[in-house]
């Protein structure tokens, strides 16, 4: 953010505070029968190779018989790779007994890489199309309809107790509701300092189920010295100490040892070498989630986690389940399930055409995972080598290979996806069309009169250009089931009638043009 309007605390008196005496899950009633199968199955696996899944299982149980508690901290304006840099010894040890997870923001024109945008996403579980904030001013924001996940709390379950403590004024007066028990905006005369005490105090003599703290000194630092500066280290060190006291009031606390916590430390945005943000770099676009609690094995690192997981998995850990008709485009982080493209990080090589692009950066292969295929049979011939038919690819590399396309818009997409892009294949001398056809394996479908299938589109169109999603019934001839005509940016579901006495599907994305745009599928999912 490059401006900050201090207010006054905004907030519901301690008074007027719910109080409780031992929260429970909602799943409380069914712990003891799962506790006591749970640490059956852990008992008898105590030795040999799964002793490691058995002691997990043993932790899972015992968090579940204690209270579950959140914790967000948000570090405006802060680098993951700047944070390793750095040394800060708090977020080290969270990291390394618990999950890091790097991940990337979007850019104009769904929103600018700056603060209002980045913590209502944050909040909210959804991506700026939706919560429409697109900076800093809050013109139209749909909270109504998206509301923050403290709120999502409240409706739950009234008797939990929520806090919001934040420097950055609007986070606690605008994209936190007024149900929330607490809202500070911390006076600016206080700034960190103040969000910090008070966070601490809260934790410390209170009672909180959910708590929401923002520090935005890091933010600072970057605007006046860059993220390539040692002001923007020493920053971090210092950020990390005011965490290392919020942590310390939460390990402190009377009733620990019977809590479950889950403490996740995120940013709203990145910066510049030499200071900024709002803009497509990729420094502008970075964000991190780390996460540490019960239900994240140590020293865990995922490529497939987006700052949207946050509000679910806040939500999920309070026992609260996410109805489908709220729209989320994030996951709890537990229950994501990598798919058949995220296999192939360990494959993925450099540029081969493709000059913008760092030559350090592993992110492409034209090898197709297991089960799946490429057909290429009407592909025109040269052009670039990165994107001659289908591809699977990452967001760092494609959005390298061209900034300010809309690629950065592919905020649904997951660690590696499928990409066929003939505006890049076009970059170089080619002859003939773009004609490739992305071949997903069998799926037994026997028995069954109908069968959903489930993937992540994001098209974008321009001329002569066509997207089909086809059908292949037991070998037999393709049938169009969907077709792509204007810009599409979602989960997609079709749900086909299963032919009579049909046993298995094949599912093939077709894409055909000549210089003209793109279009990724990902995370597809049949039955």
């Amino acid at each position: 953010m490059t401006t900050h309007q201090e207010n006054d605390v905004n907030a519901r008196t301690p008074a007027a505070q719910h109080t409780h005496a031992t929260p429970q899950s909602p799943a409380a009633p069914g712990l003891s029968r799962r506790g006591l199968l749970l640490g059956t199955a852990a008992a008898a696996l105590a030795t040999g190779p799964l002793a490691a899944t058995a002691a997990r299982a043993a932790t899972a149980v015992a968090a579940a018989a204690r209270t579950p508690k959140v914790l967000v901290i948000g570090l405006d304006g802060t680098m993951l790779t700047r944070i390793k840099d750095s040394g800060a010894p708090n977020l080290a040890a969270l990291m390394a007994g618990g999950l890091t997870a790097a991940s990337s923001l979007y850019t104009s024109p769904m929103a600018g890489t700056s603060s209002g945008p980045g913590w209502s996403t944050i909040a909210t579980g959804v991506w700026p199309d939706k919560h429409n904030v697109l900076d800093n001013n809050f013109t139209a924001p749909a909270f109504a309809t998206y509301p923050d996940f403290l709120t999502r709390v409240e409706t739950a379950n009234p008797a939990l107790s929520t806090y919001v403590v934040a420097s950055w004024a609007p986070i606690a007066d605008t994209i936190y509701s007024g149900r929330v028990d607490t809202r500070v905006a911390t006076p600016s005369a206080e700034y960190d300092t103040g969000t910090t005490s008070r966070a601490v105090a809260r934790l410390r003599d209170g009672n909180p189920d959910a708590v929401f703290v923002q520090l935005d000194n890091v933010d600072h630092a970057g605007h006046s010295s860059g993220s390539a500066s040692q002001a923007y280290l020493d920053a971090i060190r210092g950020v990390d100490t005011q965490v290392g006291q919020i942590l310390t009031a939460v390990r402190g606390r009377a009733g620990y040892a019977q809590e479950d916590w889950l403490v996740m430390i995120t940013a709203d945005h990145g910066h510049t070498p030499t200071g900024g943000h709002g803009g497509s770099t990729w420094e502008e676009r970075q964000t991190f989630v780390i996460a540490n609690g019960s239900a994240f094995p140590a020293g865990s690192v995922r490529y497939d986690v987006r700052m949207v997981d946050i509000a679910p998995t806040a939500l999920a850990h309070l026992g609260i389940t996410a109805d489908p008709a709220w729209g989320l485009d994030g996951t709890p982080i537990p229950a994501l399930v990598p798919d058949d493209f995220d296999a192939l990080r360990p494959q993925l090589t450099g540029r081969v055409d493709e000059t913008g692009i760092p030559a350090g950066v592993l992110g492409f292969t034209r090898t197709a995972p297991a089960g799946w295929s490429v057909d290429n049979s009407a592909m025109g011939t040269g052009g670039v080598t990165e994107w001659r038919g289908w591809s699977f690819t990452t967001d760092e590399f494609w959005t390298k290979a061209q900034r300010d396309q809309n690629r950065e818009l592919n905020v649904r997409s997951r660690n590696v996806f499928a990409v066929a892009d003939s505006d890049e294949w076009a970059d170089k001398t080619f002859q003939g069309n773009y004609d490739s056809t992305l071949v997903s394996p069998e799926y037994p479908v026997a028995g069954r009169s109908s069968v959903p299938v489930t993937f992540n589109t994001f098209y974008r169109p321009e001329g002569v250009q066509t997207a089909r999603v086809l059908a292949v019934w037991d070998g037999g001839t393709p049938v169009e089931v969907k077709s792509y005509t204007a810009d599409t940016n979602g989960r997609q579901r079709l749900d086909l009638a299963v032919p009579a006495g049909a046993s298995r599907l094949r599912l093939r994305f077709r894409y055909t043009g000549s210089n003209n745009w793109y279009w990724v599928v990902d995370n597809v999912r049949v039955g």
